[in-house]
């Protein structure tokens, strides 16, 4: 994986860990010769993620649109900087940059991200890899209720499984690395998975 796509908050949340675990990925991610992919911005924990790995000699890939530029958000000491028109646009030059991609916490623009590569993978239009870094449990709210969707026949398993989960920096590295889709069965979407 040359290239990994990391959604993460615009806020560093209120605990240390949080900020510390993004500081951990970035560092691992530039050892490893990985580039990072992500929403642009200088502050909370894509700041944090991007200085990282700037700081370790990585090379760091934003995708901001116009808007966010205006505001001031964006971060304008990393690698490369793609300006687009809309967030659509962002979300789909990301997707096509990344090799892979991980979810830290985050909130609304962060699940956004998250659940529309899951439903592309759902989908059969990526095979790529999706996974979170669930630090100190942030995501099991979640995780609980993807499990439920599944038990009410909402999920099919082989589509819950599309999301995989690490709890350090490290392991959510090597899971993504060693990613390898589950071989297809007929057709990406039965009628019945409808």
């Amino acid at each position: 994986m040359q290239r990994l796509c990391v959604f993460c908050g615009s806020s560093p949340g209120r605990r240390p860990i949080h900020a510390e675990s993004a500081r951990s990925l970035g560092k691992i991610m530039a050892a490893r010769g990985q580039a990072l992919v992500y929403g642009g911005g200088h502050v909370g924990l894509m700041g944090v993620l991007a200085d990282a790995i700037l700081e370790a000699g990585g090379e760091v890939i934003g995708v901001i649109p116009q808007s966010m530029v205006d505001k001031e958000l964006a971060h304008t000491g990393i690698s490369k900087l793609h300006i687009v028109g809309t967030m659509h646009e962002r979300k789909a030059l990301m997707a096509d940059l990344a090799d892979g991609f991980a979810a830290l916490p985050g909130a609304f623009g962060t699940a956004d991200e998250l659940f529309e590569i899951l439903t592309w993978a759902q989908l059969g239009l990526h095979a790529k890899p999706v996974a979170i870094l669930n630090i100190d449990g942030f995501f099991q709210a979640l995780l609980a209720w993807l499990d439920h969707a599944v038990a009410e026949g909402f999920l099919k398993p082989k589509h819950r499984r599309l999301l995989q989960e690490a709890e350090d920096a490290e392991k959510l590295v090597n899971l993504l690395s060693s990613y390898r889709p589950e071989p297809a069965k007929g057709k990406w979407l039965e009628r019945r998975d409808l």
